[in-house]
């Protein structure tokens, strides 16, 4: 059973940084890619960061400069460093895990809060 576990959420003042962590278990496929998702209060779910089995990465304008997407592929763990946030950066952040090659699977976690405020 695949479970997908994200934690480092909290409380930082603007411009602070926090650490977003994802550990998956249970993946007998190799993963393809991992993405960082957030969602705000009454916005739909956004796409924050990507990362691949090349470690290519992809990121949001929003977070660009601000933000790092990082994994550890032996542990099947993905890392969000962030940095300079932003009041606006506050939402709930998701891990999804995903393969594209056959079998198929996607596998999001349960989220963990961000909340950036002073």
């Amino acid at each position: 059973q695949v479970q997908v576990v994200e934690s480092g959420g909290g409380l930082a003042q603007p411009g602070g940084s926090l650490r977003l962590s994802c550990a998956a278990s249970g993946i007998i496929y190799s993963i393809t890619h991992m993405h960082w998702y957030r969602q705000a209060p009454g916005n739909e779910r956004e796409l924050v960061a990507t990362i691949d089995s090349h470690r290519n990465t992809n990121y949001a304008d929003s977070v660009k400069g601000r933000f790092t997407i990082s994994k550890e592929y032996a542990k099947n763990t993905v890392y969000l460093q962030m940095n300079s946030l932003k009041p606006e950066d506050t939402a709930v952040y998701f891990c999804l895990i995903k393969r594209d090659l056959l079998p198929t699977y996607n596998y999001w976690g349960q989220g963990t809060q961000v909340t950036v405020s002073s």
